[in-house]
Order: C-alpha cells, then structure tokens, then sequence
C-alpha cells in the first residue's frame, strides 16, 4: 500500500473516551497479572491508532497548508490533542499503580515507567485550555512560514526556495537574497512577536498550573532529560564557548580567504567556495536512485528499509509553494511507517537533509518491533544521534551525489558540524534566558537574542541589515516557537556523532557500523546516557569528551588545503 492510499479518518473522541475509561478502570480493579497484560494491550491499540491519524493528518497538512480539509482537520487537532492527552494520562497513573508491574514490564521497557511518571508532572486538565491555545499559537507561527511569499528576480519564492540564492557567487545576489527574506520576517515582525508573547506567557501558566518554578524546569521534565538537568547543560555551553567558538572563528578565516572578501558579512556565510558551494549533480529523482543504491551497499539492514520507504512512498522531498518549511521524520504506527518530509532545494543542504531523516527513519524502522507507540522512540538528544551520525556513515558514497565536488562537500559538511555547535547553544540558551524572564518585552528579547548572538556567534556580521541587527534572526528558528527547548539535543548528538565520524573515517573502526546498528535496535528502550554507552561513545558531557572530538575534526580540517577548492 503506498502512502496516499493510507486512510485518514478523524478519531471519535466520545468513543474513544468510553473505552480507555472503561480499560483504564478495569486495570485499576484487575487481579490478573494476564488480565492487566491483555488491557494494556488493549489500550496500546488505541493510543497507536490515535498516533497514527495525528500522523497523517500532521503529514498532509505540512505538504499542503493551503488544503481546506486538512486546515479544518487542525482546528480539530488543537483541540483534542489536550483532551487525549488526558486519557493517556490517566493510563499512565494506572499503570504505575498495578501490582502486576513485572508482568507489565515484558510488554513495556523501563523507559515507559519513567516516561509514565514524568507525565504526572507534566500534565493535568486543569491546564487544558493552556495547551489548547499553545497549540493553536504554535499553527499560527507554522501559517506565517508557509505563507511567506518573497518576490525575487521576478519570480515568487517562499523561504525554503530562497536558499540557493544565499550562496550565490554574486555577492550582490547574496546580498539582495538576504534582504528579500529579511525584509519578509520584518514586515510582519509585529506578528511575530505576539505569537511569541502569547506562547511564553501560556508556558510560563502551564509550569505555574503544574508547579514548576518556571517554564525552564517545566521543559526539562517535558523533554524527559532523565541523564542530565540545567547546571550540567549550563556547564555544556560554557565547554563549547570554550573549545569551539575559537575553532570556529578560525574557519571563518579561512572561508573569507576562500571566497576573497575583506571580511565576512552576514550575507556571505552560506558560500563557502569562490567558485560556488557544492551541489547535487542531478535532480530529486536521481538523488533517491543514488541513495537507493548507497543504502544496498552500506548494508543489507538499510537496503531493506529504504526499498521499504520508496516502494511505499513515504517520501515528500521537494520544496513547493505552501508547503511548510524544514524537515522532518515521524512514524505512522498502524501501517508500521516512517515518514520522511524534507524540501529539496538543489543545494547540498539536500544530501544533509535526506541522510539525516534517513537516520531517524531507520531507527524507527528498526524499532517497530516495540509496541508501544511512546518508546519506538528514544528522547529527542538520543533520537539525533542516529541522523547526524547517519550523515557521516554515509560519506563514503557522496561522491555518487556530488561527483568532482566531493572534497569540497567532505569539508563544508564536518566545518558545518563545528560552526553549528555554537548557534545550537545560543538557541538553548536564549530560551532559558527568556522563560526564566518571562516578563521580557518583545524588544528585550531581541536584546537578549543580540547579546547572546555576540557571545557564541562573534563572526556574524549585521552592521548592514539594520533588522538583523536588532536582533529578529531567531524568527526564523521553528523550533523556537514549536517545540521549545529542543534543540540542545542537536549540539550533543553532533558530539556523538562527531566521534562516530572519528571512528569510521579516520580510525577505520569496523565495529561502529555494528555499534550504531545496535542502538538503532534499541530504540526507546533505553535513557540517552545508556544509548551513549551502548554505542561505546563518550558522553558530552564526561571532562575532557569535547575537547578531544571536536580537536579530531578541527586536525582533520586543518589537514586539507581549502585553496585548492
């Protein structure tokens, strides 16, 4: 079956209600370790049923956003979404209080008792009406994305579609590409930060409603950070402002020799070549071929899955008008599928973004032998190791994407690594700075994005864009407004994954395809920490962890004569 023909069909909450009610109180009365296995089981069916038509309507209302029918479908969504949530909940609190928690324990990991008791903190119908109005917040940043329309060069364009114009070689283009997008997030600049405004004030009443001193502690439990708190991710950050902020200001030294400009400006950090950024030698259709191809060859585990993905068309590639912006991977429970959303736009950012999804999606791919929707999936930092390390599994094919440009995407691909372990930090650490002050107003918080940009990003260059200069970058940052928090997570997966890299590229280490292989398998059944050792990696944050990864990528970098490029 491909994925069009897959059946949406909106859940009837009254229903569904009656029977996790009636589920939920016959586990709360069972005297059966058999019989509390059986409605577990039960309600497992349910929960991946409801996961599975959120999924496809999440799916298709991202590809269209200009679909009426799945717009409606979202009113719905927002809606509900809290009011399943509930039931899940209190599914959670019987579980946790069966006395058959053995029997229970050969269905469900230790992960889901541990997830199961973070709910408790995290939710209660009191705050439905908060979570509601998050979620229909959250929709109208996603609108304001995906409606974007830049007019450039005669043509319209939304944002995604504008990236190949940032690395032109014209410097003028790259300028003027800048200013048109620039000039679309100031233009409704007013919108933005009112849909920001109202989403801290809503999670700074929903960490109230719940207890939690603020909405930093809030989403600590959220992201369920079982390994890790706070101090340990403020210690992090200090680490990267340490030891690579300076690595990083050395290749933007060289990348301005490179491309032979006086000094960076903003508009000029995209091209990282003079004679242009590599890109693929051919289009969509011949980027899957390739991969197929690659995915034979790296091993039989991923031959299967990505004959899997295209034979059933679970994949939505291209960039297009009304489609949302960025990528994604989720996963379709009862049809036992991933799902891999992207949007190609002839840049090299296209390989990046399909070997990241394909990382995610062989994960879940390899879990489905987990029944339980809510740990087929590891914790988002957990979760970014198998993408980001996926992307270097798979360098010793680029040059079937790339051909004659190899090298050169070989060295923008590990610089991109280092550059981006700072502006991954300054996204976290904005965001504690904001919902520990949730007060701030809209022009504070772009003071705030300003100065902490200055600290971690000392390269950038905004003295010509007066908008950027005031700070509104971080408009463009999704993850800011939708899922917040998450992305510090990226910053210790490229870590993992940067000694993954070591390993496969540089130690010719035979064990890691086996390594990463066997955390995939794990899936959700294991905390980050217990996947870090599981996959023999050195967690982040050990003393001494960063410093000697990003040290063997900063050697190897040095190692190459970037002038020949």
């Amino acid at each position: 079956m491909k994925f069009t023909d897959y059946t949406y069909t909106r859940p009837d909450y009254a229903l569904i209600k009656e029977q996790m009610t009636d589920l939920i109180e016959q586990l709360h009365q069972t005297t059966s370790a058999n019989e509390a296995l059986d409605i577990v089981e039960n309600i497992t069916k349910i929960n991946a049923s409801i996961d599975t038509q959120m999924n496809l309507w999440h799916i298709r209302h991202t590809i269209d956003m200009t679909d009426e029918f799945y717009n409606e479908e979202t009113k719905f969504w927002n809606e509900h979404l809290p009011l399943f949530e509930e039931l899940t909940t209190a599914y959670y609190q019987a579980v946790l209080a069966c006395p058959y928690r053995a029997a229970l324990s050969e269905f469900l990991p230790e992960t889901f008792f541990m997830l199961a008791e973070n709910k408790q903190k995290i939710f209660s119908s009191e705050a439905i009406p908060l979570f509601q109005k998050e979620n229909e917040l959250v929709d109208q940043y996603r609108d304001l994305i995906a409606g974007a329309k830049i007019d450039f060069q005669g043509q319209t364009y939304n944002l995604a579609q504008m990236a190949p114009f940032a690395q032109s070689t014209d410097r003028a283009v790259r300028k003027a590409a800048s200013d048109a997008s620039t000039a679309y997030f100031a233009s409704k600049e007013e919108e933005f930060d009112r849909v920001y405004d109202e989403l801290v004030k809503v999670r700074t009443d929903i960490a109230h409603t719940l207890g939690f001193k603020d909405y930093v502690e809030y989403g600590y439990a959220a992201m369920n950070r079982f390994d890790y708190n706070r101090d340990m991710v403020k210690v992090y950050r200090e680490e990267i402002l340490k030891h690579v902020v300076p690595i990083v200001q050395k290749l933007r030294e060289r990348q301005a020799k490179r491309i032979q400009v006086p000094s960076l400006k903003h508009y000029d950090l995209a091209l990282e070549f003079l004679d242009g950024n590599p890109t693929p030698q051919g289009d969509p259709d011949f980027i899957v071929g390739e991969a197929q191809k690659m995915y034979h060859e790296l091993s039989a585990e991923t031959g299967e899955f990505f004959d899997f993905m295209v034979e059933h068309g679970l994949l939505d590639l291209v960039a297009k008008t009304g489609k949302d912006s960025g990528g994604y991977c989720t996963y379709i429970p009862d049809y036992k599928s991933p799902f891999i959303f992207s949007n190609f736009n002839g840049t090299s950012g296209d390989i990046d973004v399909l070997t990241h999804e394909a990382g995610h999606a062989f994960q879940v791919y390899r879990s489905r032998w987990i029944a339980s929707p809510e740990v087929i999936w590891p914790t988002y930092e957990t979760c970014e190791i198998h993408s980001m390390s996926m992307e270097f599994m798979t360098w010793s094919w680029m040059d079937r994407f790339f051909k004659e440009q190899v090298n050169k995407y070989k060295f923008g691909h590990l610089a991109g690594a280092l550059l981006f372990l700072p502006y991954g930090v300054l996204v976290d650490h904005f965001q504690h700075e904001i919902y520990e002050n949730p007060t701030m107003t809209p022009a504070e918080r772009k003071a705030t994005w300003k100065r902490l940009e200055e600290l971690y990003l000392p390269d950038r260059d905004f003295s010509e864009s007066e908008a950027l200069n005031r700070g509104i970058f971080w408009y463009r940052q999704g993850h800011i407004f939708a899922s917040p928090f998450y992305y510090i997570d990226y910053t210790l997966a490229q870590v993992c994954a940067l000694q993954f890299w070591k390993r496969t590229q540089v130690d010719k280490d035979e064990t890691a395809w086996e390594d990463y292989l066997r955390i995939c398998d794990l899936g959700g059944t294991k905390s980050f920490l217990q996947v870090v050792a599981a996959a023999n990696l050195e967690s982040p944050f050990k003393s001494g962890a960063l410093l000697a990864t990003t040290k063997a990528a900063s050697d190897w970098l040095d190692s190459v004569d970037d002038a020949t490029f």
